[in-house]
């Protein structure tokens, strides 16, 4: 009972030694955060750099986007794999041979010559496409198992506050490194920020993947009747995509989860390409101000809500929950299709903050609900929900660009955008009537067990006791 209170500097029990561990493996955690934050900089900066060099090199716009599209697929299959990778290797080792695999793509496009350069940039976009969906998916899927359930939310908040930060940081160094320093010098500093956070990964002990699964099956767990058959088909026999779809049979209500996630990755895809449609209408000499504003603005929201996010996870011990999601969604996307409606800057500025800050409130959301389900499931789980992301991105890509070649931006945006927002009220509605079933049911159980088993509040036991009472 006094650890379930709260640790004790020197109680009995192992309080302060439970303390202790929990110190150290925040600590460790805000270490491979920082790391993380170093390659996602890394990735942000290839992805402004890739695609200027890509364009450069070919001349087309089209290889612009068949670049992209190779990257979206490749993340697409990983996504599918993922799972089963997760049960079969640990995710210490997945996370470092894909920053590794990263950073030694890039080399070979910095080595390759002239003659190669075409088909060292399709490696590039398939090895950064899957390595990054591998990196995420074995991350977030671990942080339980890395600092513990109960400090899940601050950690899923610290990891996006990170990356929010490096975006930030990428996307407006990108053009300054080029221009400055020349694309050699760009990938040679992108090839080390995935050394970096590989050497990260490399020197920390991380839990989660194949380690972390053995411990379901230990007795409470609710899988330790399971066959040796049943568990091999788990952990990425020929059978991991049922165990995949069986993920999202795991809780009611996450299979529409893990699909407004891909409604909403497909409104994402809109506004990423409207932007530099709509900067060019405010300011034809300088479309690059209004892009790189907006975006520093939304990171600055983000961030914000991170903060407010952490510390109230810190001081409840509760974490934002399904309705969170749902809400933050329909915030999130009504706030884009506003930023398109031609405001004054200094509102529009303000839209911008709220939909980081509401971005940033679904992704804590998202990822800390798909993170209570069964280890054995968990990588299952979030690498079908980044396939499920990619498929949207990609596919509002392609509608998108045609689609704006006869539409304005704020027209795409908001049949882009209002599609997430009907799923998510559907969202919500499902979520609002699994809640008042349980309710009813958690009642119904109450009273059958104060007619049977006395009442709980008393610590009662039988009826026997009530009778006394």
């Amino acid at each position: 009972m006094d650890e379930a209170d709260g640790p004790k500097a020197n109680g009995a029990g192992g309080g302060g030694g439970k303390d202790r561990d929990t110190a150290v493996s925040e600590r460790r955690f805000r270490f491979l955060v920082a790391g993380y934050a170093v390659s996602s900089y890394g990735t942000f900066l290839n992805m402004v750099a890739l695609n200027l060099f890509v364009y450069e090199t070919t001349g087309r716009a089209l290889a612009m986007g068949l670049f992209m599209a190779v990257r979206l697929a490749s993340g697409f299959v990983a996504g599918l794999a993922v799972g089963g990778l997760l049960a079969r290797f640990s995710a210490k080792s997945i996370m470092l041979w894909a920053n590794v695999g990263q950073g030694s793509v890039m080399l070979v496009l910095i080595l390759a010559p002239e003659s190669l350069v075409t088909g060292a940039l399709m490696a590039v976009s398939v090895v950064i496409g899957a390595c990054g969906t591998l990196f995420m998916v074995a991350l977030r899927s671990s942080i339980p198992e890395m600092v513990g359930e109960d400090r899940r939310a601050w950690a899923n908040s610290l990891s996006i506050t990170g990356r929010s930060l490096a975006m930030v940081a990428g996307f407006a160094s990108a053009g300054v490194v080029v221009s400055l320093v020349g694309y050699t010098a760009a990938f040679l500093l992108d090839m080390a920020t995935f050394v970096v956070c590989a050497v990260t990964v490399a020197l920390l002990p991380i839990a989660g993947g194949k380690g972390s699964a053995s411990a379901v099956g230990a007795p409470g767990t609710g899988k330790a009747g399971k066959s040796e058959k049943a568990e091999k088909s788990e952990k990425g026999g020929p059978r991991w995509r049922p165990v995949a779809f069986l993920a999202l049979a795991a809780a009611p209500g996450l299979g529409l989860m893990v699909a407004l996630r891909g409604v909403d990755a497909f409104g994402s895809s809109s506004h990423n390409a409207a932007l530099p449609i709509y900067s060019t209408s405010l300011d034809a000499s300088n479309p690059a101000v209004f892009v790189s504003a907006f975006w520093c603005v939304w990171a600055l929201g983000n961030i914000g809500a991170q903060q407010v996010i952490q510390r109230y996870a810190q001081r409840t011990g509760r974490s934002v929950g399904a309705l969170g999601f749902g809400y933050g969604t329909v915030v999130m996307s009504a706030a884009f299709i506003a930023a398109f409606a031609g405001f004054p800057l200094a509102v529009t500025a303000v839209i911008a903050l709220i939909a980081g800050a509401a971005d940033g409130l679904t992704e804590v959301a998202y990822t800390s609900h798909l993170q209570t389900l069964p280890a054995t499931l968990r990588g299952h789980a979030f690498g079908l929900s980044a396939t499920f992301e990619n498929l949207g991105f990609g596919v509002g890509m392609i509608l998108v660009a045609a689609a704006l070649d006869r539409f304005s931006p704020l027209a795409v945006v908001g049949w882009s955008h209002g599609a997430a927002i009907v799923v998510a009220v559907v969202f919500l509605l499902r979520v609002a009537g699994l809640r008042r079933r349980a309710e009813r049911t958690g009642r119904a159980g109450l009273r059958k067990e104060e007619a049977v088993e006395g009442r709980p509040d008393r610590g009662d036991r039988d009826g026997a006791e009530v009778s006394r009472g």
